[in-house]
Formats: C-alpha cells, structure tokens, sequence
C-alpha cells in the first residue's frame, strides 16, 4: 500500500488513468467531527473553529496566524554545484549570493523563491509563508506549542528583500516552518514570452500570414505555488495547522475505512482568489518532503522546459499530464539530490464560497491524462 493518498501501487500502475466527473463529490456538512474522519469538517466558511484538538497540543482557542501567500522553500545538498546547475535549467534566476546560501527568484515580485545551501546533507530546509502583520509574527513566536520550538524574530538580514522571520519546527515530525513578514517585493521581469493566438477549428485567431515561434529554452518560473510533505500522524498535523493557521481544506482523501489520509490546504483569505492548493501533506511511514511546485507560464513554455531538462540529461519524475485536484498540468522532475521539483501550470482558483471535497483514494483520482502513475511518485 503506498502512503500517497492511501491507494494501492499496484492497482495505480495496471489501471489507465481515467477519471469520471463523479469522483468528485462536493459535500458540506454542519457538523463539527474529528478531522480523521471523512464527513466534512466546518461549517463556518471563515474557520473560526474552537474544539479541542486530538494532538493534545493545545486546547485554547487562539486567534488565527494569518497567512497570506507562500513565499519560498528552502534545500540544502552535498553537492551544491549540481543543483546550481539544475537549478538554472529549471528556470530560477540566481539573485545572491551570501556565504553558502544561493537564492533564486522567478519572473514575478517574490525577492526570492527557494534558497539551496551547501550542506554535508541533502535535506529539505522548510517552507516560508508570509504573515499579515507584525502582530501575527509576534503571535507566532510567544503562542505556538513548546514543541514547535519557536524562535524569537529575527532579521533576515542576509536574503534578499530582507524583512523578519519566525522558524518553528513541525510539532509532530520535526520539520522546519518559515514566517516571513516585511520582504520588500522586486520588480517583475519580462521573461519575454511570445504572444500565442490559437486556431481552433472554428475560430482562427492568427491573421493570415502569422505563424507561431517558439525558443528553445529553460521553463522561467514564475513563482513558488506549492509544498507537500509526508508526515507520521495525520490526524494531529491536520489538528494543528487548521488550529494555529488559516489552513483550510479544499480537499480531504480517504481510505476505504472512510479515514482521512491526505488534506490539500490552501488559504482562507475570505473573498480574495486563491490557488486550489498551496501546502498538502499525506501520512506515511517515514516523514520527509515529497516535492515543492512552481508555477510557469502556460503550456508551451512547461514542454519547452520539460524538452530542455530531458536533453540536459535530468531524470523525469513523472510528467507531462494534467491533475484532478487542483486541475493543474503538472511535470515533476527529480533534482541531482533526488528532491522531486515541479513545474505547473493553469491551476485552480478559489475562494472561500467553495466548500472542502471529500474524495476517495483512487487511481483516477491522481490524473486525467498523461503516463501512467510511477512507484517513485507514491513514496
């Protein structure tokens, strides 16, 4: 049995991927219940939730920390020239340097988008979010459980945009958390995309005589969309994300026993549009990263990446087809660490009228087109 939305390896690879509309079953209900199960778990589109949490971390009801988007993930590699290297094929832009940390940004307004450090281990440095206000980095800091391990604030004095920060480490498996506040945004590059007109059967968009060109380059990305983890006890992670932070569920897969195995988050900002997903997380034997996600232009622009990346010698993970939850178009490579890095792109946007979907682990579930699911991907 993988770990990865709870479904059987062997059943993903034998079956085709074909997904029917009815798998997707939108369902609210009213009634607060534990969020191991599978029945929907608000009934407040604002999630002011205030019951008991079954980690036993805490049960005080607290003030939200607001999140407002994801910022940027951070790795660390024993071999830090080749991931330099693949991450310039990946379509990063190196912005500094300071020390052994070498940051990277993509075409939009985010100073910096991951962070790769030489290390004498290969190993997922976290995630950043950036907070709402000083007083939900304050928050951070003096109201997290003990066992998150919460730092003071402290500068970012060394990255750029700069700003403040607050680290705190998972309090079921340890891994580390990033809260950033006060970055000072970049210009958006012109990553000089070439203007597509498509010519559907009936409706031709290109004016006589107009063709359409394309160069062969890395996929520029544009921004860091996602994160996912594989963690050793769902029920209490889920617990305290959805306790402590604006974490809200698009999405809940369940096993058979009707037990939640999988959560896509994305942020509850109200009436504002967010992507479907920005952090998801699935219980497994052994906690580790399972890949980080960043958004590029449009379709063109991932297969050009996907074709450069193949003939630099990279090794895919899986790709390229499109996702079920979320919707997005989705290649997932693997760096020369082994760390899976996707490239996506037409993902959903939601807002908070669109209510958790409860779905059951299936092989259908994973994709509607492309290759089939491999063993690497369900680990």
């Amino acid at each position: 049995m993988s770990p990865l939305f709870g479904v059987s390896l062997p059943y993903l690879i034998i079956h085709p991927s074909l997904h029917s509309p009815d798998s997707f079953i939108a369902t609210f209900s009213i009634a607060a219940q534990s969020p191991l199960h599978r029945p929907d778990l608000f009934s407040d589109l604002h999630c002011n939730r205030s019951d008991t949490m079954a980690s036993g971390l805490s049960a005080t009801p607290l003030k939200k920390i607001n999140l407002v988007r994801i910022a940027h993930v951070s790795y660390k590699h024993k071999n830090i020239d080749e991931a330099k290297k693949f991450a310039e094929d990946f379509g990063f832009a190196q912005t500094a340097e300071v020390g052994k940390k070498t940051y990277y940004r993509g075409y939009g307004t985010e100073p910096f988008v991951i962070c790769l450090e030489a290390s004498n281990e290969d190993e997922f440095g976290g995630a950043a979010f950036v907070v709402e206000s000083m007083e939900d980095l304050m928050q951070a800091a003096k109201t997290l459980p003990n066992e998150c391990k919460a730092s003071e604030i402290y500068d970012l004095s060394d990255a750029p945009g700069g700003g403040k920060c607050v680290t705190f480490y998972d309090p079921v498996d340890g891994f580390p958390f990033h809260l950033v506040y006060g970055q000072t945004p970049v210009e958006a590059r012109d990553a000089d995309f070439p203007i597509v007109r498509f010519n559907f059967p009936n409706e031709k968009n290109r004016g006589p005589n107009e063709f359409q060109r394309f160069k062969k380059r890395p996929a520029p990305v544009h921004k860091l969309g996602h994160f996912g983890m594989c963690v050793t006890d769902f029920a209490k992670c889920y617990d305290f994300y959805t306790k402590y932070f604006n974490f809200f569920p698009s999405e809940l897969v369940h096993n058979d026993e009707g037990v939640n195995k999988t959560v896509f988050f994305r942020l509850n900002r109200g009436n504002d549009l967010v992507d479907h997903h920005c952090f998801f997380f699935f219980e497994g034997p052994k906690m580790h990263v399972h890949h980080s996600s960043f958004e590029t232009h449009d379709f063109d622009t991932q297969v050009l990446g996907h074709d450069w990346l193949r003939h630099q010698g990279y090794k895919n993970c899986w790709g390229v087809g499109r996702h079920v939850m979320g919707s997005q178009i989705f290649d997932y490579w693997f760096d020369p660490s082994g760390f899976i890095l996707e490239h996506y792109v037409d993902g959903d946007l939601l807002d908070m009228r669109e209510p958790t979907h409860n779905t059951k682990a299936a092989p259908d579930n994973l994709h509607v087109w492309g290759p089939e699911v491999p063993a690497t991907f369900l680990q």
